[in-house]
């Protein structure tokens, strides 16, 4: 059935699988939530919705706002967001690690009426609040929805449709500040949807399978491409608060997971776990994820017996790219294929098509003659930025494949000035702007350097002489501005930072090909952890 609403697509699934699990947390009496934990089921979850509906509209909340929520991996984050989107309102996900000012920019940003956080991050949203100087309510939920601020609406407010906001989801660009990425509700039905029909070996059983996602639920991948995919097919989500190596195989068989999802990081960390009692006492039939390194994806599944299924995705597009038909060639970076829907070409700079076997750049469509069915909306008030991304028809990815004559697509390198750590996107041009902020710094560069755990880490070069006591004052200054992740891992200090005639920064020109860009660095990575 073609649904066009959220609403709708989950009112029906719920009456069709109202005994069924729709989602999970397992026990942990570490965590401030659902310690021993936590399950409920299609119908309790309706019941559920429809009753925060009732708080929503009591208190004049109606389509067409946005509602800021930062509930972390809380549960009630995608019960609230089945609430909002059943009335027309956007959700709009507040990274838990961000910082006071990277909240306040957030919210100046979406233009959110109403914010609701967990109990745990009122100190932070208090913070952003102030810094917005918008002085929008924020109220603390734990389980259930509290009475609500009242709020002036128009009295005619937009019918619900396919196109309307779903969901508004801060993503970094190679800009500095993090895009708003607009999802409409048909994208996102789509987007579970595509999942759940993909075969092959990602063979998902309707009523049958439980899938454990550790991922962050502000991200699309927990909230809303595996969210959708189990409602479509009748099956539960198992949401933990955060990947933990030790705990893994032990959540896997307490919470009767079928299917998981991981992400580059997690497949060394268990690599390096000494055998347990538990690494086969589970019903994992597959995972899907990416980054996992070639040298270690055979051993894993010949290790642990179940394929890690390698794909591709992000935010602007719904069709994911998956290797899930043999062969896979698990020795290579291989995430997927062309299919109908998800058209692919590799380019040059010139937006010229290259032959098979020569790397470029990936750009994708839905066809022809409709390239933007099944992907998001466009940028909040960055139409120009919206546009650049689509130019010539296809939407421009910024990362750099090949493809074979076989059609296979092979990962190359990440995007153009961002850093990809432990699954986080980080915008190189976002923490040059904040440590060019500090009166020391005259010229900085930002690039990622390997990491044998988290892929890749955040370098900062600074121009001029400098020691320790300097360096921990530049950490510290961005650890303090922005999300712990995004601080340097490393800092070093050079003579030179070459620029072009147009001033712009020749980061490809800073180190020679041999030579480790760590040397002589300040070493912060033992710093970067989220108190």
């Amino acid at each position: 059935m073609n649904f066009q609403t959220i609403g709708t697509f989950f009112d029906a699934k719920a009456k069709t699988y109202g005994e069924n699990a729709l989602l999970h947390v397992p026990v942990d009496a570490a965590r401030p939530y659902h310690p021993g934990g936590y399950e409920l089921t299609y119908g309790v979850a309706l019941e559920t919705v429809q009753r925060w509906q009732d708080v929503f509209r009591a208190a004049g909340y109606v389509a067409g706002m946005r509602v800021a929520v930062l509930l972390g991996n809380r549960p009630e984050m995608l019960l609230l967001k089945l609430a909002l989107n059943g009335l027309g309102i956007s959700w709009v996900p507040v990274n838990p690690d961000y910082r006071a000012a990277e909240v306040a920019y957030l919210l100046q940003d979406s233009a959110s009426v109403l914010v609701i956080s967990a109990p745990e991050y009122l100190d932070l949203m208090s913070q952003g609040i102030d810094q917005s100087g918008r002085g929008v309510p924020c109220v603390e939920m734990t389980v259930d929805l509290p009475k609500l601020p009242t709020v002036q609406s128009a009295s005619d407010a937009p019918d619900i449709t396919g196109e309307t906001e779903a969901s508004l989801i801060y993503t970094s660009g190679t800009t500095g500040r993090p895009k708003g990425c607009i999802m409409s509700h048909a994208y996102e039905v789509e987007m579970g949807q595509w999942y759940a029909s993909r075969g092959g070996a990602i063979d998902f059983r309707e009523g049958q399978d439980r899938l454990y996602c550790p991922l962050p639920l502000f991200h699309v991948n927990a909230a809303i491409l595996v969210l959708f995919a189990m409602i479509d097919t009748g099956n539960c989500q198992i949401i933990p608060e955060r990947f933990r190596a030790s705990a893994w195989w032990l959540e896997l068989s307490e919470t009767g997971a079928t299917i998981a999802h991981y992400l580059g990081i997690v497949i060394p960390a268990l690599m390096n776990l000494p055998p347990t009692e538990w690494d086969h006492q589970n019903k994992i039939r597959f995972a899907v994820g990416a980054g996992v390194e070639p040298t270690l994806h055979a051993p894993f599944e010949a290790r642990f017996g179940f394929p890690l299924i390698e794909v591709w995705g992000m935010t602007e597009m719904c069709r994911i790219l998956s290797m899930h038909d043999a062969p896979r060639h698990i020795e290579t970076r291989a995430m997927g294929r062309p299919s109908a829907g998800l058209d692919v070409r590799v380019v040059d700079e010139n937006d010229n098509e290259l032959p098979r076997g020569m790397p470029g750049e990936m750009v994708i469509r839905y066809s022809a003659e409709t390239p933007r069915k099944g992907a998001f909306s466009g940028y909040l008030n960055l139409l120009e930025a919206t546009e650049e991304a689509w130019r010539g028809g296809w939407f421009h990815t910024g990362d750099t494949v090949m493809m074979d004559a076989e059609d296979v697509i092979y990962f190359v390198d990440r995007k153009k000035n961002i850093i990809r750590r432990s699954g986080e996107n980080i915008a190189a041009a976002e923490i040059e702007a904040c440590l060019q902020d500090h009166p020391s710094v005259e010229r900085v560069a930002v690039l990622a350097v390997s990491d044998s755990m988290r892929d890749e880490e955040v370098m900062a070069c600074i121009m001029g002489d400098g020691d320790h006591a300097q360096a921990q004052k530049l950490f510290e200054w961005c650890f303090e501005r922005l999300a712990y992740y995004k601080a340097p891992g490393w800092i070093r200090f050079v003579a030179e930072i070459p620029v072009t005639g147009t001033q712009k920064i020749q980061k490809h020109a800073m180190f020679a090909a041999d030579e480790d860009p760590t040397d002589g660095a300040f070493d912060f990575r033992a710093r970067k952890k989220r108190s």
